[in-house]
């Protein structure tokens, strides 16, 4: 029997999302090095394919929305579950490079339609401008993909190996998450009467953005460089700690802490600030991470621990801002085709940022951390140039 209540349907979200980004986006983290012995290739392969994956991911992610606009999340999320399901299971019998990339090729299909984006849309389709608390709900549970991916994924590799390990998440996409989004409510069929009201005499057509140009490229903007931030940072935290002087047990204690910081940064804004404007949580989102890059290049490995604290903090922020602040300034019509475009150029910085910021820590240690001071900044300034008030295209 399908869910119905909104509570009840983010809870569901935030569990399959935990998976799906556990058995996709985490999945090297634990596995990159058995992997690579194994295919006879470097590690930085692995990481390469991931990328490839997040490239496809980011043009498909339009496409994705458009369809949740049309029929709503559940058929489209349960897809995903299939097609995260045969990513896996091909690179489960990877002999080589080609197959390794062609599974990545098919799980970057499965990220692009699957992973935060869809979801939201999923619960804009149901609960239109009133979904900020369904989405910070989702990101509430899913912040955990890391913390439960991780050591289940070591757990696994322990007893069945690397390939073993694969299989082991398309039963868990297979056996949990595809019942799970099955469960969702179907999407209420789009009213007629905004059909023709589209059409009427001068109501604006075409895309959500038609006449709000500049905030869309602002805040296309603005998504690039926090994704680009948040995911060099979290990808090299260990190496960006010990780079401050931390030893690596000690940078791997601190690095831990980001993840809690995430999770009690989004119970903040479910609690203290969800009546606020969602911009404000985002431009102190941006204020965090400048505020965290500047304690620890001026004090060091001291505040190693207070740093990740705050990244951390302001980066679970921005994973919130980049679901509610589209539905804010453009509203509900249209949200999951707004979402897909909006995201184009974020998730190629987001598969470029690994690589990038590992070439410029190599050379130049923690200092590195500037470049995502700066870039905090430069979001910081976005935002400000957007208005809070913007009026939003008429609802349906």
């Amino acid at each position: 029997m399908p869910i119905e209540n909104r509570k009840g349907v983010a809870v569901l979200l935030g569990i399959t999302q935990t998976i799906s980004w556990a058995s996709s986006f985490y999945l090297p983290g634990v596995l990159a090095a058995p992997m690579a012995r194994d295919l006879g290739v470097e590690t930085s392969t692995i990481y390469a394919a991931l990328s490839f994956s997040l490239m496809i991911s980011a043009l498909l992610g339009p496409y994705a929305g458009r369809a949740i606009d049309r029929w709503g999340g559940r058929p489209v999320l349960c897809a995903t579950n299939l097609a995260f399901a045969a990513g896996l299971a091909l690179l489960g019998v990877a002999q080589g490079p080609i197959g390794l990339f062609a599974a990545w090729a098919i799980l970057g299909v499965a990220m692009g339609s699957g992973l935060y984006e869809a979801a939201f849309a999923t619960v804009v389709r149901y609960d239109g401008r009133e979904a900020r608390g369904s989405i910070t709900g989702i990101t509430l549970l899913a912040g955990f993909a890391s913390t439960v991916g991780w050591p289940l994924s070591m757990l696994m590799e322990s007893h069945l190996g690397w390939r073993g390990a694969c299989y082991g998440w398309v039963a868990l996409q297979l056996l949990l998450n595809l019942p799970l989004n099955w469960l969702l409510p179907v999407a209420r069929p789009l009213v007629p009467a905004a059909v023709a009201a589209s059409s009427a005499p001068g109501t604006p057509s075409g895309p959500p953005w038609q006449g709000r140009r500049q905030a869309f490229a602002l805040l296309a903007l603005m998504f690039m460089l926090t994704l680009f931030i948040g995911t060099a940072a979290s990808s090299h935290m260990p190496q960006v700690l010990q780079t401050s002087g931390l030893s690596l047990a000690a940078a791997a204690a601190a690095g831990a802490l980001m993840g809690p910081s995430q999770v009690g940064a989004r119970i903040i804004e479910m609690s203290l600030l969800r009546r606020m404007h969602p911009m404000f949580p985002a431009r102190l989102a941006t204020a965090l991470i400048m505020i965290a890059v500047v304690l620890i290049l001026a004090v060091g490995a001291p505040m190693a621990s207070l740093f990740t604290i705050v990244f951390g903090a302001g980066n679970g922020l921005l994973t919130i801002a980049r679901g509610v602040l589209p539905l804010a300034i453009f509203g509900a019509q249209g949200y999951g085709a707004l979402q897909g475009v909006l995201m184009i150029p974020a998730r190629i910085a987001q598969g470029l940022a690994p690589w990038l910021f590992g070439i410029l820590l190599d050379r130049w240690g923690v200092q590195s951390l500037w470049l995502l001071g700066v870039l905090s900044l430069v979001s910081l300034g976005t935002l400000l140039a957007l208005r809070a008030d913007a009026p939003a295209p008429a609802q349906a």
